[in-house]
């Protein structure tokens, strides 16, 4: 089963690796300025190259993904070649791997982007990459630079929702070897670009019907995997009231989209990803500024990702047993939206008072924590929210923040994060934050004032997770949690070395190598 499975996802997610160059080529060559080679498998000098540039000519090596271009290079009769040496910064070889890796990907990256703003006379020509340093975070870092997400309509856009048929990419990138590390990071690469174009595409272009209609198009044929959507009356017979308050306000039907992976042995215990997938939040009756409020199309930013992230381990083949679930709505203020200081009663029967309606994340995800945990017995829980303002404040762009019960998890969690340059950054989950949140006329409220709002957001979560608490006797939780809250790293508003500014689909990468570490 296993190399049917790896069959699939080669023939699937895999280019052809020929090596053999179209008549007009495009090369990209990450060099060593201390030390560029004198010649490259392509004939390329890159010695005599790199000394002819300003850079060389400077008292440091140039920083890592300094990028030159040149033509007709190599220069063959009828062709017109380009040739892009991009480096590796100062001290490349003595660099730890982690590192080494991300210094690839800001150099493939970097000149991919060069290469890519080259224009229309280079469209439909194939691009050989020397990925050689390592596969997997080139071919990471060659598609996630050339993504350009636009509704342009001239020329005209492969984003478009309304297509009959796709738009190829301007470009194909393969490369100089084959290589089995290439295919991982291009299917890695592949399924951020997915979370990417769900977390872009507009409110009205991506509502939670949207939504699962285009993640039912994206799995479809591949093996090991049963999706099911449930409608808002299935969700009102489990008494997901917590979920469907957040709904009443708006015409848009709420759904719960669940993915199931079955890819390691029937009895073993699955790994369980749950996604905020809040379609647009217009805050409710606590209506946001209008200001900005675009951005809240991506509030289902944590739907797109673990549903990215599960595709990939579909198509990887990956020995794990994996579900999905992402509660999607609209949080809109109509005239029976929720109202402040409303009472409802969750899943599990514990009241919450909706102080806010803007803290609508954590009510949607109450309802499907307890479900997922209740019903499909996890050994591991990830949720993955845009959840607190809060969190953007504390570790802004750069980390996710992390709140967890265990600390294998959070390891585990650390160790992918650092692999991929995902990162994240471990939040404190302590009761002491639990009277900002227990001092309401119900068990909870969505709301716990301004101090430390990330980390009673966490806690409110916590509540609805079964079996996360140790037991009375001291034993260890029989469940392993985690909280990522996404709300800094949903957006790059820079934008850097291998993706544009614009949404960025993390943690996607990451937690597709969590659960490769865990299936391994």
């Amino acid at each position: 089963m296993h190399a049917r499975r790896t069959l699939y996802a080669v023939r699937q997610h895999a280019r052809s690796f020929s090596v053999a160059p179209s008549r007009s080529a495009v090369y990209v060559l990450p060099v060593d300025p201390r030390a560029p080679p004198r010649h490259t498998s392509v004939g390329v000098d890159a010695e005599s190259l790199w000394s002819a540039t300003p850079a060389a000519a400077a008292p440091k090596p140039a920083e890592a993904g300094t990028t030159h271009i040149f033509y007709d290079t190599p220069s063959e009769k009828g062709a017109r070649n380009v040739t892009a040496l991009t480096s590796l910064g100062d001290k490349f070889a003595e660099k730890a791997e982690d590192e080494r890796r991300e210094v690839i990907r800001k150099a493939v990256g970097s000149a991919v982007k060069q290469v890519r703003a080259l224009g229309e006379g280079i469209h439909g020509q194939t691009v050989f990459v020397d990925a050689s340093a390592d596969p997997h975070a080139a071919a990471v870092a060659t598609h996630l630079a050339q993504f350009e997400f636009t509704l342009k309509t001239k020329p005209p856009s492969r984003f478009n929702p309304n297509l009959k048929e796709a738009i190829p990419e301007k470009l194909t990138f393969q490369p100089l070897t084959e290589h089995e590390g290439w295919k991982t990071g291009a299917v890695y690469a592949r399924a951020q670009n997915l979370a990417r174009t769900l977390t872009e595409l507009p409110g009205n272009m991506m509502t939670p019907t949207a939504f699962v209609e285009r993640i039912e198009k994206e799995f479809s044929g591949v093996p090991n995997v049963k999706i099911i959507v449930r409608d808002e009356a299935w969700a009102a017979k489990k008494g997901m009231n917590a979920f469907l308050s957040v709904t009443k306000g708006t015409s848009q039907p709420a759904k719960l989209l669940e993915i199931h992976y079955n890819g390691g042995p029937s009895d073993a215990q699955p790994i369980l990803l749950v996604g905020k997938g809040v379609t647009f939040d217009t805050g409710g009756i606590s209506l946001k500024p209008s200001a900005g409020m675009k951005l809240m199309r991506g509030d289902m930013g944590g739907a797109a990702a673990v549903c990215s992230a599960a595709l990939a381990v579909a198509q990887l083949g990956l020995p794990v047993n994996l579900k999905v679930l992402t509660p999607l709505c609209e949080n809109m203020p109509g005239p029976s939206a929720n109202k402040p200081g409303d009472i409802v009663y969750a899943m599990n029967g514990k009241s919450i008072e909706v102080d806010d309606t803007d803290a609508e994340g954590r009510l949607v995800l109450a309802d499907a924590l307890y479900y997922g945990s209740t019903t499909f017995k996890p050994h591991t829980i990830v949720d993955v929210a845009t959840l607190t303002g809060a969190m953007s404040v504390a570790l802004g762009e750069a980390f996710t923040g992390v709140f967890t019960n265990s600390d294998s998890l959070w390891q585990e969690l650390d160790r992918a994060g650092l692999r991929e340059h995902d990162r994240f950054w471990r939040m404190p989950l302590d009761d002491e934050y639990g009277p900002q949140i227990h001092s309401s006329n119900a068990d909870l409220c969505n709301i716990g004032g301004r101090a430390a709002g990330s980390c009673t957001a966490a806690l409110f979560l916590k509540a609805f997770v079964d079996g996360v608490d140790p037991a009375e006797d001291g034993a260890t939780a029989a469940v392993r949690w985690a909280h990522l809250d996404i709300a800094g790293t949903m957006e790059t508003t820079r934008g850097y070395a291998y993706q544009d500014k614009g949404l960025t689909g993390r943690p996607t990468r990451a937690l597709i190598e969590f659960v490769k570490a865990a299936a391994s």
